[in-house]
């Protein structure tokens, strides 16, 4: 079968995020440098090559970098399907260009449609549609602009709480310093999130209990989760806010210094772990996620699972020493990084009605 990779490669520069010359810093009093979270959420060489490598062994594989050309790639190479990793270039709904071509050119893909990748990259939208359909969400408000920030303040009682921009993923935006206290840092934090990002900032309450994050593979009943993870942030630096921040994931967490920060499997009894599976399954559905995902859930004062973000185009680094959470789930299973990348595809292909080679599932 041929099988085009689609995909948004980092800068082999020092501007890209979780280089070795940041990986040096603990500094908790600032934010990292804005050049260092502009490609955070692109691929590295070495993750593009090792998805191409697992894909190969049984299929002919092209690589299609998500750019401007990438329509025409597409016309030319005339792929069974296309294994989409790519994050998209800019905009808040830059996630869904690549599906959105592929669906006007009749190409099958892997991965969420346009629809659900840009619902999950709202982060207040996300949460609206969860809450519609009875999924927990800690509480939120959104500052659109600098100038609704003190009514936003003003109408918030939540604290300590956490401020994000709306539109982003990969932890970015979201520092050590982007808990608030009390109201004046609150101002703060939205504003500085409003004015370098250039969008909307959400405040969300932080909730003090346990976090997880769950892999899923499957669609419709078929659907399933990998084993749990807890984000154990008792090992974090000295001082650092319980929460994983940019920091934790691209600066302080290197090869050369792993965090030790994970557990896999999680150690949760029978009932947190099903109450854990059921929301994230049920997020997962209603979003319209396929094929798989990764949702981050954390527990409030009462031990009850609530959804944090749905995170539809998991990180999938290949090193086990850069712990990208779901090829570590991944093997907890059972599944080498090959097979992760083969099932994905196999799981994508069944649902198109595609012949293709099985492979080890979960």
């Amino acid at each position: 079968m041929h099988v085009a990779v689609c995909y948004n490669e980092k800068p082999r520069s020092g501007s890209s995020a979780g280089s070795s010359s940041e990986g040096s810093s603990e500094d908790l009093s600032e934010p990292p440098p804005f050049s260092s979270e502009r490609y955070a959420e692109f691929d590295d060489r070495s993750t593009i090559e090792a998805v191409r490598n697992a894909l190969s062994r049984f299929h002919e594989v092209d690589l299609v970098e998500a750019d401007e050309s990438a329509y025409i790639r597409f016309l030319e190479a005339q792929p069974d399907i296309v294994f989409n990793i790519a994050e998209g270039l800019r905009g808040p709904y830059r996630e869904a260009f690549i599906p959105s071509i592929l669906e006007f050119l009749q190409i099958p893909y892997t991965g969420s449609g346009p629809l659900t990748l840009s619902i999950c990259l709202d982060k207040p939208l996300t949460k609206q549609v969860l809450g519609y359909h009875g999924v927990p969400t800690p509480e939120f408000r959104v500052a659109s602009t600098v100038g609704e920030v003190e009514d936003v303040v003003k109408g918030w009682a939540f604290y300590p709480c956490i401020v994000k921009p709306v539109h982003e993923g990969s932890s970015i935006g979201v520092w050590n310093d982007s808990v608030a206290e009390d109201p004046l840092q609150l101002s703060e934090r939205l504003r500085r999130a409003i004015s370098r990002y250039g969008q909307p900032a959400m405040v969300e309450r932080l909730l003090p209990g346990r976090e997880f994050t769950v892999g899923i593979l499957g669609n419709g009943r078929q659907a399933r989760p990998l084993p749990l993870i807890e984000i154990r942030f008792d090992n974090l630096p000295e001082g650092s806010k319980p929460i994983y921040s940019y920091e934790a994931k691209w600066i302080w967490d290197t090869p050369a210094r792993p965090l030790d920060i994970f557990d896999c499997p999680a150690q949760v009894d029978e009932g947190l772990s099903r109450s854990i599976e059921e929301v994230a399954l049920a997020a997962y559905r209603i979003l319209g996620c396929r094929d798989w995902a990764r949702i981050d859930i954390r527990l409030d004062e009462r031990g009850i699972p609530n959804i944090l973000e749905v995170n539809p185009l998991p990180g999938i680094l290949p090193d086990p020493r850069d712990n990208s959470c779901m090829p570590k789930a991944a093997r907890a299973a059972g599944m080498e990084y090959d097979d992760l990348i083969l099932n994905v595809l196999e799981i994508a292909c069944r649902r198109y009605g595609i012949k293709t080679i099985e492979v080890k599932a979960i």
